[in-house]
């Protein structure tokens, strides 16, 4: 919370309401306004001296003017959309200095990718589990859907032809990351834990909260990012099998999630839609659930009311991957 609060002081931010992500979906033509390159260029300025943006904080209403304390991420979608945008603008026209940026900073996520096919949460680390493959919280996901683009997205004709036949090779390796790490159960193929160990590939946990796990939340993303492969393997095939299989074992019903005077707790309610918890525990498939001190627990309120209201301990992340594969 300090290191926040240093960056809205240090770089004259407004806030943390908005991000280069939220203006992706924006038309064509918006890209082409001089708003559009003033915000590229506040963009810019936000770059981390060892490579991409820091997260959670706002990277576009205003220009940061001391880059010494900035730390960047992949973490929260940071980088990824900095990146996106920066290629919308040279696209629309703009100076050839978001190219130039674009590139740096892309070569920067090739050289980052361990040899593996599998992205640490930053680099330089900036915590104890931060040198991890990271699911968690979409970070492989977001970097992974990148290269695929640059390499077969005519959005990113701009990049140099021998840069996209790399960003199609650390595809590939993403690829084969994701079916080595897929975590098998007495041989069953599951789904995926929030981190996994960059040598090993052994599931691993971050903070105290989030333990050793399968997980509901990010394993769906990647199994719709298998899901959309085209001219998949045998071997792609089993694990989407695999996975979906999971995820409709998994699935919870007859429970609502609510919320009283700002508390949250899980009702019964047999017209809730399906649930699926964001960890579960291997071996057993029982939904797991931790506060601050680490501990398991298997039940949600069983955890202290910080964690309880201040996490996604529960969500609809299953429904897509379901509704793709019938």
């Amino acid at each position: 919370m300090r290191f926040l609060v240093f960056l809205i002081l240090l770089c004259d931010a407004s806030g943390f309401a908005a991000d280069a992500r939220s203006y992706l979906k924006r038309a064509p033509e918006w890209f082409t306004t001089e708003e559009a390159a003033r915000i590229g260029t506040n963009i810019l300025s936000w770059q981390a001296p060892k490579g991409g943006w820091p997260k959670n904080g706002d990277t576009v209403s205003a220009i940061c003017t001391d880059t010494n304390g900035l730390r960047g991420t992949f973490d929260n979608g940071a980088t990824t959309g900095e990146l996106r945008f920066l290629g919308k603008l040279y696209n629309a026209g703009h100076a050839e200095l978001f190219k130039t940026a674009f590139h740096k900073q892309f070569v920067y996520i090739l050289e980052t990718q361990y040899t593996n096919g599998g992205w640490p949460q930053s680099k330089p680390a900036y915590n104890n589990y931060g040198h991890y493959i990271t699911y968690n919280d979409n970070a492989f996901l977001h970097l992974a859907e990148l290269v695929r683009d640059v390499a077969k997205s005519s959005d990113f004709n701009f990049v140099e032809t021998d840069l996209r036949g790399m960003a199609a090779v650390a595809f590939e390796r993403a690829i084969q990351c994701l079916l080595r790490t897929q975590v098998k159960v007495e041989r069953e193929l599951t789904v995926w834990c929030a981190q996994h160990d960059e040598k090993t590939l052994e599931p691993r946990p971050a903070r105290t909260f989030e333990l050793v796990s399968l997980s509901g939340a990010e394993s769906a993303g990647l199994l719709l990012l298998l899901m959309g492969l085209e001219n998949p393997t045998p071997e792609i095939r089993r694990a989407i099998e695999g996975g979906v299989r999971w995820f409709e074992k998994a699935k919870i019903t007859g429970l609502r999630e609510i919320r009283e005077n700002g508390d949250k707790r899980m009702i019964k309610d047999a017209s809730a839609p399906p649930l699926w918890a964001r960890f579960y525990e291997i071996g057993t498939n029982r939904p797991i659930f931790a506060g601050r001190d680490g501990v398991k627990r298997y039940a949600l309120e069983e955890i202290e009311a910080e964690r309880r209201n201040g996490y996604a301990w529960y969500g609809t992340w299953g429904s897509e991957v379901l509704k793709r594969h019938n």
